[in-house]
C-alpha cells in the first residue's frame, strides 16, 4: 500500500455520503490535492478536527487511483479565532478564495503556503488591522506569482522618488508626475503608501507585516490591491465587499 505523509491545509471541502468529505488540501510537498475523509463528519471520528475548513495538519495519506484518502490527521493550528469574528472569517474566506484558484494541482508552493498560513495567523492572533493583512497578502502573492509591480521608481521615465507618485494599472507600477499623461486613470499614492507598498514587494516574507501605516495609507493600498489583484488575474473576487455592507448598516444604526 502507498501511503504518504505531508502537513497541509484544508481549502475547501464537500459533505458526501451519510458523514464523509471530500476535501481540497493545499499541501507543502504535493501542491493542492483533492482527499476522502470517510466518516469525517461522525462526532466520535478521529478525523474530526483535522479536516475542518482552514484546519493545518499532519496528515497520513493512502494515495488511490483517483484521490487520496485520509488515514489519519493531527492538528498542527486550527485557526479556531477566526470563526469567532465575521470580520475576520469573510477576510480568511476571501483569501482561500483565491489560494484556491491560483494552487495547482500536485504543484507545491511552499512560498505562497507560508504566505497563506502567516497571512492568517495574523488574522487570528495579531491586532493588526485585518484589511492591511488582506492587501499584504494580494500583493505579496502577486509578486510570488511573477506579476509584481514595478517599485524602484518611474516604470516610464526611471525617475527614483516617492513623492508625487501614482500606481498605473496600465503600466503595473509607479508612474512619476510627469509621465501620468501616459495613464489619466493611474491612482494617484501618498508617499506613505509608496513606501509602504515598495515594502510589501521586496521585504521578506519572516517581515513583510513588520510596518505602521495610518488608516488613510491602509485605504490607499487597499484600493490598489484590490484592482491590481482584479487585473491580473482576471476575476472580481466579491466577498470583501460584505464588509462594506455590514460597516454601512453598523453606521445606519
Amino acid at each position: 500500500m502507498s501511503y504518504v505523509k505531508t502537513t497541509g491545509i484544508v481549502i475547501k471541502e464537500v459533505h458526501t455520503g451519510e458523514a464523509d468529505k471530500i476535501l481540497t488540501i493545499f499541501t507543502r510537498n504535493l501542491g493542492k490535492i483533492t482527499a476522502s475523509a470517510k466518516g469525517a463528519r461522525r462526532p466520535r471520528s478521529r478525523l474530526i478536527a483535522g479536516t475542518q475548513l482552514l484546519c493545518y495538519s499532519d496528515f497520513v495519506l493512502f494515495k488511490g487511483k483517483e484521490m487520496y484518502s485520509i488515514n489519519s490527521c493531527d492538528v498542527i493550528e486550527p485557526f479556531y479565532d477566526i470563526r469567532n469574528s465575521i470580520e475576520k472569517l469573510t477576510c480568511a474566506a476571501h483569501m482561500t478564495d483565491i489560494i484556491n484558484d491560483i494552487a495547482q494541482e500536485n504543484q507545491p508552493s511552499i512560498d505562497v503556503l507560508k504566505l497563506f498560513l502567516n497571512s492568517l495567523y495574523m488574522i487570528s492572533n495579531s491586532k493588526r488591522p485585518v484589511l492591511q493583512v488582506v492587501s499584504i497578502f494580494e500583493i505579496k502573492l502577486l509578486s510570488i506569482l511573477g506579476f509584481a509591480p514595478w517599485v524602484n521608481g518611474c516604470v516610464n521615465c526611471g525617475k527614483k522618488e516617492f513623492e508625487n507618485i501614482s500606481f498605473s494599472f496600465v503600466k503595473c507600477g509607479f508612474i512619476c508626475k510627469d509621465c501620468t499623461a501616459a495613464d489619466k486613470s493611474a491612482v494617484r499614492l501618498s508617499e506613505g503608501a509608496a513606501k509602504a507598498i515598495f515594502y510589501i514587494v521586496y521585504s521578506n516574507m519572516q517581515n513583510i507585516f513588520n510596518f505602521e501605516a495610518s488608516c488613510d495609507v491602509l485605504d490607499e493600498i487597499r484600493r490598489v490591491s484590490k484592482i491590481y489583484l482584479k487585473r491580473q488575474l482576471e476575476k472580481d473576487y466579491k466577498k470583501m465587499d460584505f464588509l462594506k455592507c455590514l460597516k454601512s448598516h453598523k453606521e445606519g444604526i
